[in-house]
């Protein structure tokens, strides 16, 4: 096992890293940047090391310095956390070269998913459902107007780098391709310096489903049931649920288990989520995350199995601690994302809490570094808390979700609470009726 890790990342998830490190007896070092230097996960850490100013590309994208802070505190691996560099293969490949663990898949895995056009013809070879769509890279729109008569319209012109619905754009006939193709390579190639697309059929109303999956390096690989993740704004997703309230059991089990194979037949190690379409009971494989979901509490949750400690004793070559048949799923979870974001708006809201008081109760945890005092920075992702309730069915879920929500204080500034106390008594939200255009095209036009 690993004596001492490099938590290279900030936030909420810094901090739930850092604690299954210290149940495991594994001293930790977090780095930070200048506007993270009074945050809690630098106030807890064993250790840490400012790499920089605030801006991200001069601290938490900077792999030398990373790499830097990792060799002088003596550290034998190295956890990404999500976002920023969780999925860049360079970083890991650089971080196994200076002989340092990297707590996350092999470095190509992470470059073959991370390329959404590989993802697709690596996900087919290993059977997965996909989206009906050009068999790879589009280069020209001649090429895109011949393979759009095989596939139809609606088409969906995606950038094969990136994500977040960046590089996305919908044609609905013939006529509107040419300045979909011509957009989307514009917006990927500013986005991410790379303006490779692909076609795939536009789905007019599906669901987002997502597969967690867990794998070691001596071929076993299971998967830890789905996560519901429709309710989205500008593909961004704000309230998530275990297990869908769209599925039937034969359905769940029937995907849950051609994500594990598909995990298996790739050699893929650590966790892994397997995103899917929904639609007219179809799967359609989108992409595949290569590292720790802002929603894994959820799967903690209904699975009682901790993914962070579990991806860390994968990382230091250890072996699955149970069998498919014997992962058992319990009750009903729900996660809110809380942002520092105007309700309506949605504009951010960074500034000094003044007062913070947590929600809690049985089945309530909250994901958040926040505290009174706390100043939250402007440069950075406006996620500020996850407040994730657990019940005996989704009823009671919802029932706890309601009143946590009542309980919940960050003042003074604007955040997303508001706007989840409305979601939680909406009526689409209560049939569990909804799909990824709920939110946009009817919730926030109501």
């Amino acid at each position: 096992m690993f004596n001492k890790i490099l938590i290279a990342n900030r936030g909420d998830v810094a901090l739930r890293v850092l604690r299954a490190c210290k149940e495991m007896g594994i001293q930790t070092v977090i780095v930070h940047s200048t506007a993270d230097a009074e945050s809690m996960p630098v106030r807890l850490a064993d250790e840490s090391v400012c790499i920089g100013p605030a801006a991200s590309s001069e601290s938490y994208l900077n792999i030398p310095s990373l790499v830097s802070a990792a060799a002088i505190t003596g550290c034998d691996a190295v956890h990404p956390g999500v976002g920023f560099l969780a999925e860049n293969a360079d970083f890991a490949d650089i971080v196994i070269a200076h002989g340092l663990a990297f707590i996350g898949p092999e470095p190509d895995h992470i470059r073959q998913m991370g390329d959404k056009v590989q993802a697709k013809i690596s996900a087919a070879e290993a059977g997965l459902p996909l989206v009906p769509g050009s068999p790879g890279a589009v280069h020209t729109i001649e090429e895109a107007h011949k393979l759009a008569e095989g596939i139809g319209f609606p088409l969906l012109v995606k950038a094969a780098s990136g994500g977040g619905g960046r590089g996305m754009k919908v044609a609905l006939s013939a006529d509107e391709l040419s300045v979909a193709f011509s957009s989307a390579r514009s917006e990927a190639k500013a986005a991410f310096g790379d303006d490779t697309v692909y076609l795939e059929r536009y789905l007019d109303n599906p669901r987002h489903i997502e597969v967690q999956v867990i794998a070691d390096s001596h071929g076993n690989a299971v998967h830890l049931g789905e996560r519901e993740c429709s309710v989205q704004r500008r593909h961004q997703k704000l309230f998530e649920e275990a297990p869908s309230p769209a599925l039937t059991d034969v359905q769940r089990s029937h995907i849950g288990m051609i994500a594990a194979e598909a995990t298996q037949k790739m050699g893929y190690l650590g966790v892994g989520t397997m995103e899917f379409l929904y639609q007219d009971g179809e799967f359609f494989f989108i992409e595949m995350n290569t590292r720790l979901q802002v929603e894994h509490p959820i799967t903690e949750a209904i699975t009682g199995i901790d993914l962070v400690t579990e991806q860390i004793k994968i990382a230091a070559g250890g072996v699955l601690p149970f069998t498919q048949d014997e992962v058992t799923f319990t009750g009903h979870a729900i996660e809110c994302r809380i942002n520092a974001e105007h309700p309506e708006t949605f504009m951010p809201t960074p500034g000094k809490v003044e007062y913070y008081h947590a929600a809690g109760g049985a089945g309530v945890r909250v994901d958040t570094i926040l505290y009174s005092g706390y100043k939250i920075p402007p440069y950075y992702d406006s996620l500020i808390a996850k407040l994730i309730v657990h019940g005996r069915d989704r009823d009671h879920a919802l029932a706890r979700l309601r009143l946590a929500l009542q309980e919940f204080v960050v003042e003074p500034m604007p955040t997303t609470l508001d706007l989840h106390r409305r979601l939680v008594d909406a009526d689409a939200i209560k049939t569990g009726n909804y799909s990824i255009k709920w939110l946009e095209q009817e919730f926030l036009t109501s």
